[in-house]
């Protein structure tokens, strides 16, 4: 078992904080120990010192380390119908006030922070339905999902959920968006996965890269893991890449300083612009 240090722990929760933003508080040191410790182990190395030093590298092998890291620390928890009031306004209020508009027929949503893929297929699925017969016809829907881990990111593609996991999805839902597989699984359909453009992308990156601003973004229980001034900061971010009349939806146990955000306040966890 190799002990970690106080100066350890700081200078990788410092890196881990400036990299993925993440803010990790002194009495998650056990915590992040125990989630390194058979890597640094692996690695053959004698110390966290040691393997602070690799990550510090200007090399495509830190880079990889970093990403690395980063799943290793990551905490990938959702579910299918997470805080469904989110959903119901998306599909009640959201969704109908998009398709109503003279010109445009296209719809940017982001999931940000999609983790194992329940949240953008959830919202692909209540597209399908928004549309009915033809009525897709020269409509773009795919919408972009986004997460800084891997090894989420390759879960979310294979789409690939247990029968217990579709337990909270409608049961029309079951039958007509997903195919059933070997040992009680269910995979989503190509028309469903075709919908959702899965992406690395780091929310600590100084600028999004995103030509166009978003009609809704998701980032929901991803900003838990933040300090204020990071908070801040993505949510401007987020801000400017709101369309004008847009949605911010975050998660039920975080909200946006209203002194300090030109979102206005829709109702618990919904903001628009």
């Amino acid at each position: 078992m190799i002990p970690m240090t106080d100066l350890e722990f700081t200078q990788l929760a410092e890196l881990i904080k400036r990299r993925a933003g993440i803010h990790l508080k002194a009495e998650k040191r056990a915590l992040l120990a125990g989630r390194l410790q058979k890597l640094v182990q692996d690695k053959g190395l004698e110390s966290f010192s040691e393997y602070y030093n690799l990550l510090q590298g200007r090399n495509h092998t830190s880079a990889a380390e970093l990403t690395q890291l980063v799943d290793r620390i990551s905490t990938n928890h959702t579910f299918f119908m997470r805080e469904q009031g989110h959903f119901t306004y998306f599909r009640q209020q959201v969704l109908p006030e998009l398709l109503q508009r003279q010109g445009e027929r296209d719809l940017r949503i982001w999931s940000a922070g999609c983790s194992s893929g329940e949240e953008p297929y959830t919202l692909a699925m209540l597209i399908d339905e928004a549309f009915s017969g033809d009525g897709r016809r020269g409509w773009d829907t795919q919408l972009l999902a986004t997460d800084i881990s891997n090894s989420a990111l390759e879960a979310a593609r294979r789409g690939r959920y247990s029968a217990e996991a579709l337990g909270a999805l409608p049961e029309r839902w079951a039958r007509r968006y997903f195919e059933p597989e070997e040992k009680g699984y269910y995979t989503v359909k190509p028309a469903i996965r075709s919908q959702v453009l899965f992406r690395r992308f780091n929310l600590m990156d100084e600028k999004f890269p995103f030509t166009r601003r978003f009609h809704a973004i998701f980032c929901r229980n991803v900003m838990i893991y933040f300090d204020q001034a990071t908070r801040i900061r993505l949510v401007h971010k987020f801000y400017e890449m709101t369309e004008p009349g847009g949605y911010l939806f975050i998660g039920h146990s975080e909200s946006l300083d209203r002194e300090r955000t030109a979102y206005r306040y829709v109702m618990p966890a919904v903001y628009r612009k």
